[in-house]
């Protein structure tokens, strides 16, 4: 479809850029200590998300495109996974606006321009959904990570904020370049740009006829998955995570956790089909070898690619070490950080189990993941609005001073260490239970598939020993001097009472998500 006729079916991202625009002019105008000034500034970028929100979730009939309609010449899907995740990083972004009501972290009289770029970041995030051309991918990678360097930095009063956008920059330039460079080798190997061309091609391609070829798709792939395990936060490409989610305002801080991490995967999968659409199963993936005629990329056992292999153990090494390193944190945003760490690793494990059932796994595991991060990281905000801080002491005793907040964050705990009857339980169970099936089913890499589900369900009981200090502090422990109230009733315990309830209901009543993630995960 050409570009002029696409415009129609990106109105939701044009009333988002708009408002975004509009934000910026406002700023100018609008005296934000006024009465119209405030409600302006809080009302607009709501109001601006509900409408892009509601033409995504009631989307008139001329907007509806039969199914494999790529759009601006084939660079974005308008699929049911597009449309799934464009919805999805929509709301983490109205929730991410309201709790930037009152925050201490985003200055009142900026909070136009943090709007402002709160927006741009969503639409870019919305490109990132669809992105179906090796460019879109990166350019819509590039306008995410721009718009987030300079969110991480937003609060100039302190000095950790600088701190945290310095730090993205830095990773973040090279994580770009390295998958830029990957990307460029996959097209001078392939000849192709487009998703749809590259699945057609790989399994035949004349370059990797050789040893040398084929090694130079292990680097390409190498290179790629760095930018992929970058904007996901999985390991060896983590080291930014915990402190720029310190140092970050904490409402971007929540969609951080959520909204770049969700996209990531689903471009991941997007990707990740060009290695699963012959269906190799795991004891094909090896190094490539020297000699002997190869049948193409996917379709030869001594020519394979380690796609697998290799995301098998980052999901292995992504779940011990975000684990393990939050056991020693008292910061409760660092300590979420490394969680976030970990939870990258279980979705991985998706990701590994491939096919309509991982990748379905994968998809609703992310819409509960926004649920429960969010709220938790909307805790913190309440505590951080009340006494200045955001270390697990200041929980201490939280039972008895907001025994209602404190109930809340034990219903995201459980929920986030995988325990029934919340939602949490629900979406490990899916990716363990993809995990195993594909593990069934592959007879000489079985004992590797029931590997990695068993690291997970070691990993899930070690994040209870971490989780339960902070229920410990709320529970059992006591403040130590004169506690300080804690105002339960603004925007982020709105947010956060809010959310705790579908992380409950969505833990017995888990079918409706799960129909959407399953119709989500029908294009692959």
């Amino acid at each position: 479809m050409s570009n002029s006729q696409s415009l129609m079916y990106i109105l939701p991202e044009l009333v988002l850029l708009g408002t975004a625009v509009l934000l910026v002019f406002l700023e100018a105008v609008v005296n934000v200590r006024s009465g119209v000034g405030r409600l302006v500034q809080r009302a607009l970028p709501l109001l601006g998300v509900g409408v892009a929100l509601a033409l995504i979730v009631f989307p008139s009939e001329a907007l509806v495109l039969p199914q494999g309609t790529r759009l601006f010449f084939g660079m974005l899907a308008q699929d049911p996974l597009a449309i799934f995740f464009r919805g999805l990083v929509m709301s983490a972004t109205a929730i991410a606006l309201v709790l930037a009501h009152g925050s201490p972290s985003v200055p009142k009289h900026r909070a136009f321009e943090f709007q402002a770029l709160v927006l741009l970041l969503c639409v870019g995030m919305c490109m990132l959904a669809g992105a179906n051309h090796l460019l879109m991918i990166y350019v819509a990678l590039e306008s995410v990570s721009l718009v987030s360097y300079a969110l991480a930095g937003f609060d100039d009063r302190a000095q950790r904020s600088g701190e945290a956008g310095l730090k993205y920059v830095l990773f973040g330039g090279v994580a770009s370049a390295l998958m830029l460079f990957g990307l460029s080798m996959i097209y001078g190997l392939f000849g192709e740009l487009s998703l749809e061309a590259l699945r057609n091609v790989v399994a035949t391609a004349p370059a990797l006829a050789s040893p040398a070829g084929q090694w130079a798709a292990l680097v390409a792939l190498v290179f790629v998955i760095a930018g992929f395990g970058f904007k996901i936060a999985a390991v060896p490409f983590h080291m930014w995570c915990p402190d720029v989610y310190e140092g970050a305002p904490t409402p971007f801080a929540a969609l951080l956790s959520v909204g770049p991490k969700a996209v990531g995967f689903a471009v991941l999968l997007r990707f990740g089909l060009l290695f699963w659409s012959s269906g190799v199963p795991l004891e094909a993936m090896v190094a490539p070898t020297v000699g002997g005629a190869t049948q193409g990329l996917m379709t030869s056992a001594t020519h394979a690619m380690p796609w697998l292999l290799v995301l098998g153990v980052m999901s292995t090494l992504t779940m011990t070490l975000g684990n393990l390193a939050a056991i020693m944190q008292d910061n409760l945003k660092r300590l979420l950080a490394y969680s976030s760490i970990a939870h990258a690793g279980y979705l991985l494990m998706g990701v590994v189990a491939g096919g309509k059932e991982g990748f379905t796994a994968v998809v609703m595991y992310l819409a509960i993941y926004v649920l429960m991060n969010i709220g938790a990281f909307a805790v913190v905000s309440v505590i951080d609005r009340s006494t200045g801080s955001e270390d697990i002491a200041m929980f201490r005793g939280l039972a008895g001073r907001a025994p209602l907040l404190a109930l809340v964050m034990a219903v995201f705990l459980f929920s986030l260490t995988g325990l029934p009857p919340t939602a949490g339980f629900v979406g490990k169970l899916y990716l363990f239970v993809a995990l195993i099936k594909v593990g069934g089913e592959s007879h000489g890499a079985s004992v590797w598939y029931i590997a990695l589900a068993l690291v997970g369900v070691v990993n899930s009981v070690v994040s209870l020993y971490f989780y339960a200090r902070v229920l410990r502090a709320m529970y059992i422990e006591k403040f130590e001097g004169e506690a300080k109230p804690v105002r339960l009733w603004n925007a982020a315990g709105a947010v956060a009472v809010a959310l705790a309830v579908p992380t409950l209901v969505f833990g017995i009543f888990w079918e409706p998500l799960a129909v959407m993630a399953r119709t989500a995960a029908n294009v692959f």
